[in-house]
């Protein structure tokens, strides 16, 4: 009898590391395939600065100094590989871009180009793309270190080489309203 409820509670336990080791195996298939979608969406980023750099130094070619920096900022942002890194080289990318964008507030020629204003319209949806996927990959990079902080499944996720990972944070300066001067 006692044999019987020794197997029992072995195969109960051994269930139960099974589905524990299966979440977090989900968790880190949902965090590698919110990355990626993240990834898209700042790609297209990347892919709207040059129309957009573009567009603008024909009406502001006196802006030299900030074209080269969103050039600089869009270069460090493609070639980061960690996480961490490339959130900060996004966020400085970014603030370049709402800057270069404040400065087209100064130039009615420009916002009265369809170009431009279609430009701007897909900069828009990007950047609320770009939102929603920051959301979504740092709801799921939560869930995934709190499982692996959570006994017994850090036993479990440090047996089995999980780890945990970096939240895709927005910078400071961003989170404040863009100040346009004239």
């Amino acid at each position: 009898m006692a044999g019987w409820a020794s197997l029992g509670f072995l195969i109960v336990v051994g269930f139960m590391l099974m589905r524990m080791y299966n979440r977090l195996v989900r968790l880190r298939v949902r965090a590698d395939a919110a990355w990626s979608d993240m990834d898209v969406q700042l790609e297209r980023r990347h892919d709207l600065i040059p129309k957009l750099v573009e567009t603008v130094r024909g009406y502001a070619p006196h802006e030299k100094a900030r074209f080269e920096n969103i050039r600089k900022y869009r270069s460090q942002a493609v070639e980061a590989t960690r996480p961490a890194d490339r959130a900060q080289a996004e966020n400085q990318l970014a603030g370049a871009l709402t800057s270069l964008l404040a400065v087209a507030e100064n130039h009615p020629g420009l916002k009265a180009n369809p170009e431009f204003l279609e430009l701007q319209a897909s900069w828009n949806q990007t950047e609320e793309a770009i939102q929603n996927a920051r959301r979504y990959h740092n709801a799921v990079v939560r869930d995934l270190n709190n499982n692996l902080q959570s006994f017994p499944t850090n036993i479990l996720a440090g047996t089995f080489g999980f780890k945990q990972r970096q939240f895709f944070e927005t910078a400071a300066a961003e989170r404040e309203p863009v100040a346009v001067k004239f």
